[in-house]
C-alpha cells in the first residue's frame, strides 16, 4: 500500500504511472528534470497541497498501483 511518507524513488519503483499523475496535479517530479528528494508528503505541501488532498493521493496512487499490477504479465 501507498503511504504519503514513501520516499520518491520508491513511489515510482512501485507504481511507474504515478510521475505522470504527479505531473498532473502540478507537482514536481523526476520526469520534470528537477530531482526529487524527499516524500510525497513533502512535496505535495511544497505544492501548497492540504492534508486532505494528499490523502486522496494516496488512494489514488494505491488505486493506481492495484491496476498496474492487473496489467502486468
Amino acid at each position: 500500500m501507498i503511504q504519503k511518507d514513501i520516499l520518491f524513488e520508491e513511489l515510482v519503483g512501485v507504481v511507474p504511472g504515478a510521475v505522470t499523475y504527479l505531473m498532473e496535479h502540478g507537482i514536481r517530479c523526476i520526469a520534470c528534470g528537477e530531482p526529487v528528494w524527499g516524500t510525497l508528503e513533502d512535496a505535495a505541501k511544497e505544492s501548497g497541497f492540504s492534508d486532505a488532498e494528499i490523502d486522496q493521493f494516496v488512494r489514488d496512487l494505491s488505486r493506481l498501483k492495484a491496476n498496474e499490477s492487473h496489467r502486468s504479465p
